[in-house]
């Protein structure tokens, strides 16, 4: 590296300093492909974090704009060149990547590449991404362009500090799951202590009234008024825990972030294929959000532990004038009306309580042998 410009060596440092600079994972991916791409002068860049169903949980790309990356399609799978960066866990470095035997050509609208340089993500044995850049846009003094030796050297300085940073990143978003676990554990047993005082103060002053209300009704309806009283309180108490249990990854992160990495841990969690889609859904009042989520929970729970599917697709876009949440499965399905008649819920009741209570409306489409599908649909997104 010693013949390298020092502005290459300035350009390194900037690169290992915007990534210490993040703590979410998200952030940590797109900042390690732009810098990357911008090191090494590329014209494309792209990093993707597999999953044990031979796809990529993430994968994130720089140089492709949203309306090409949403042309191109499903994200791919782990095949031809990137499944040789995972499973070798050695440098690939190509003159032309379409003339190489591995290659297994790409979607219509993916955009053509040419010379082609990847290396796996290591953090020890474990093989956390593979990182990879494409058409090269410095032309060599004899015409053509083409990544260098120099270039996968960088590179491989750049992938190492970029597993510690994707390790942390990792670490913290680990750290606030536990923390958030704690804090609900903890108002979890104040609101049981708080509520619990009320709820025996209330029970003893209706005692108190009951036994007065026939020789002396005068009292029997000041210790009713005070059987009032405290009910309102313990219902404030209630409705405060309430507001403070509600998700902290809500409102930090917004539902779409909260609903695929809670999907992503279920997808790696359970031997059925969990997948989350969203379309053009914007922020939505804090309320809406809750219920959507708490939705959404409700019904994976149910898709994953009692249909037997074997894969649940999850759904939240925009329909006019409002947002569509679905959880679909193709599991054994039921007779919704059956299940009414002999009063089992799954659920039901509480979802549909939680979709009316912000102005919503659920919908259970299910049969036998068919699969169950729960929409739930709110105004306004």
């Amino acid at each position: 590296m010693s013949h390298r410009p020092r502005s290459g060596l300035a350009a390194v440092s900037t690169a290992l300093l915007a990534m210490s600079r993040h703590l979410e994972v998200r952030d940590v991916l797109k900042t390690i492909v732009a810098s990357a791409r911008e090191l090494l002068d590329a014209e494309y860049a792209a990093l993707g974090v597999p999953d044990d169903h031979g796809g990529f949980a993430q994968f994130v790309v720089d140089g492709v704009s949203d309306d090409q990356w949403k042309a191109i399609g499903p994200l791919p799978r782990q095949h031809g060149i990137l499944a040789a960066m995972l499973r070798d866990r050695t440098p690939q470095r190509l003159t032309d990547v379409r003339q190489d035997p591995r290659f297994e050509g790409w979607p219509a609208s993916h955009p053509d590449m040419s010379d082609f340089l990847g290396l796996p993500v290591r953090d020890g044995d474990e093989t956390l991404a593979a990182l990879f850049l494409a058409n090269k846009r410095c032309p060599r003094p004899g015409g053509g362009c083409g990544f260098t030796e120099e270039d996968e050297e960088l590179l491989g300085i750049l992938a190492q500090h970029a597993a510690i940073a994707l390790t942390n990143a990792r670490l913290h978003e680990r750290s606030r799951e536990l923390t958030i676990a704690e804090e609900r554990s903890r108002l979890a047993h104040e609101l049981h202590d708080a509520v619990s005082q009320k709820l025996f103060s209330l029970r003893l002053t209706a005692q108190a009234a009951a036994a007065l209300v026939d020789r002396d009704p005068a009292r029997a309806k000041d210790e009713l008024q005070q059987v009032t009283a405290l009910a309102a309180e313990a219902a404030e108490e209630l409705r405060a825990a309430v507001v403070e249990l509600r998700p902290a990854a809500l409102d930090e992160d917004g539902l779409v972030h909260t609903l695929r990495t809670q999907i992503h841990v279920l997808d790696r969690a359970h031997s059925a294929r969990v997948t989350f889609g969203s379309f053009s859904v914007r922020a939505l009042p804090a309320a809406q959000e809750e219920a959507l989520l708490r939705v959404a929970q409700e019904a994976l729970h149910n898709a994953l532990r009692h249909s037997g599917a074997d894969r649940v697709d999850v759904t939240l876009a925009r329909r006019d004038p409002g947002v569509v949440l679905s959880v679909t499965d193709n599991g054994t399905g039921f007779d919704p009306r059956a299940v009414r008649r002999a009063g089992r819920h799954l659920g039901l009741v509480s979802m549909r309580d939680r979709a009316g209570g912000v102005g919503g409306r659920l919908s259970v489409r299910s049969a036998p042998g068919r699969g169950t599908t729960i929409e739930m649909e709110v105004p306004g997104g």
